[in-house]
């Protein structure tokens, strides 16, 4: 129910997030265009656009090809942990074995290092980011997605236009999204665990302690050390978003340059560059879930660490 109750969140934040957070959508081709099956080797224009593409409307509200991945993959893993956890058993098997060892696996790495009184508070969002991140990153990977779609025929054969999928993590919208309720999740964990006095005094208060004159100029030198960082947090939604989108993206069109080089073996040249993608969207994965963590650490390590000893 957590994992349901998680991913049901994140397809209402990235449903709101999507469709105009950056840019606007691109109109769906006239009805006449083409259904592509597959892109041509030889063609020269790169099939996947910078932002997500609008393939419907429903309602009068615009559906993209990345909103599309998105409810895919996370209706995947609603359904993939309802019936991992349907007959729960003492000595799990099958499935429910697969799936509690993967959760257990995250609580135990993220106690290790974020401490055990804050992995309490913040385990359903960093594990979810996990899983939902590295299983969008694998799925972008599955072939058809950004070489299915509307577009014409050329001479070196049919060109996609507008891709009726694409990978979920590389259109901006989504990683922005995911940054910022990181962001408002790591203010409202930070103000729960120190207080709002204790929050403005981790940013803003000298550290140690010192008397008379140097007492004086280490609260300014801090003060001002506390507006850089505040500078600094701003920012960490902008870092987050981008390195994702910008090693998925790149990643997708790595994967199609190299299908382009061979022409008539266009299909045998990504193949290593695929088990590649592979490592690379478990690494960003862990990478997205370990940063948020190590944030929501630093600003809160003091009251963990009177927590711990008191334990």
């Amino acid at each position: 129910m957590m994992m349901f109750r998680t991913i049901l969140m994140w397809l209402m934040l990235v449903g709101l997030a999507v469709p105009g957070a950056i840019g606007r959508a691109s109109e769906i081709p006239p009805v006449g265009s083409a259904l592509g099956r597959v892109r041509s080797a030889g063609s020269a224009e790169p099939s996947l656009p910078q932002k997500a593409v609008e393939v419907g409307r429903a309602s009068g509200f615009s559906v993209t090809n990345s909103m599309v991945g998105t409810w895919i993959v996370a209706v995947g893993l609603i359904i993939f942990a309802q019936v991992a956890t349907r007959h729960m058993k003492e000595r799990p098997e099958g499935l429910q074995n697969f799936w509690e060892w993967m959760v257990e696996s995250l609580h135990d790495f993220l106690e290790g290092v974020i401490g055990r009184n804050l992995v309490k508070r913040s385990f359903w969002f960093f594990a979810s980011v996990f899983i939902f991140i590295l299983f969008a990153n694998w799925a972008g990977l599955i072939p058809g997605v950004g070489t299915i779609g509307w577009g014409h025929q050329t001479a070196a054969g049919f060109q996609i236009e507008k891709p009726l999928f694409r990978g979920v993590n590389a259109d901006l919208n989504m990683t922005l999204a995911m940054a910022l309720v990181f962001f408002l999740c790591w203010i409202i964990w930070s103000v729960q665990e120190i207080g709002p006095l204790g929050f403005l005094k981790e940013l803003f208060a000298p550290k140690g302690e010192t008397t008379g004159l140097l007492k004086v100029l280490m609260v300014v030198v801090f003060f001002a050390v506390g507006c850089l960082d505040i500078i600094s947090i701003l920012f960490r939604p902008v870092s987050l978003s981008f390195r994702l989108y910008g090693n998925t993206f790149a990643g997708e069109n790595m994967l199609e340059a190299m299908g382009r080089m061979l022409p008539g073996f266009g299909w045998l040249l990504p193949i290593p560059f695929y088990f590649m993608e592979l490592l690379v969207g478990f690494v960003q994965a862990l990478v997205f879930m370990l940063l948020t963590a190590v944030f929501t650490m630093l600003m809160c390590q003091k009251e963990e660490g009177h927590e711990l000893a008191r334990q």
